[in-house]
């Protein structure tokens, strides 16, 4: 497994984020930096589960498409989408016309809804680990699940959140900020 690679910019990154623009912008400006908000947190949780099975560049090149279909991920309008706003989705092609995917957004957000406001953010936030040990010098030394990431997992099940099993739990962890996962020598990190 490689390390972090020189950009055609002369900027060192891990190996992934110099492999594409759009994932040169991703990793330079968002990926592993905090983030916060219940609205923004649903809106990772939400592109986390579209990702599982498929490419992160195939849902970040649709990212605005998703936004729009899903109003811009607010809680409350999603929650109160019906079937009629799923078979619209499903027609639609800015996103992933994935029917369990779809309605588990949906699910997903009338979890959100029954939290109260700021209790989504504290319940990923509280699964944060500790600041632990040295930084990940290969992409190989990057688990893809943790103790903590399988924890996070199963209270956002018990709050009734679907497709957030601990892989999905750990990317989003990754994506947030909740770990540093940049390589030792990143730019980034």
């Amino acid at each position: 497994m490689s390390g972090s690679d020189l950009g055609t910019d002369g900027v060192l990154r891990c190996g992934w984020g110099n492999s594409a623009e759009d994932y040169r912008e991703y990793h330079d400006t968002e990926w592993g930096r905090p983030v916060h908000g219940d609205r923004e947190l649903f809106e990772r949780i939400s592109l986390e589960a579209f990702q599982s099975g498929l490419s992160w560049i195939t849902i970040l090149r649709r990212r605005e498409g998703f936004r729009a279909a899903f109003a811009g991920f607010d809680i409350p309008t999603v929650a109160a989408f019906g079937p009629a706003d799923e078979e619209r989705l499903l027609q639609d092609t800015g996103i992933i016309r994935n029917r369990a995917k779809i309605t588990a957004t949906i699910a997903n957000a009338r979890a959100a809804q029954a939290l109260a406001p700021g209790e989504l953010d504290a319940l990923i936030w509280r699964h944060a680990p500790d600041p632990a040990g040295p930084a990940p010098r290969t992409l190989g030394e990057v688990p893809a699940v943790t103790a903590e990431s399988t924890a996070l997992a199963k209270a956002l099940k018990q709050h009734g959140f679907r497709f957030v099993g601990p892989t999905t739990a750990y990317a989003l962890m990754q994506a947030c900020g909740l770990v540093n996962d940049h390589l030792a020598d990143c730019v980034a990190r």
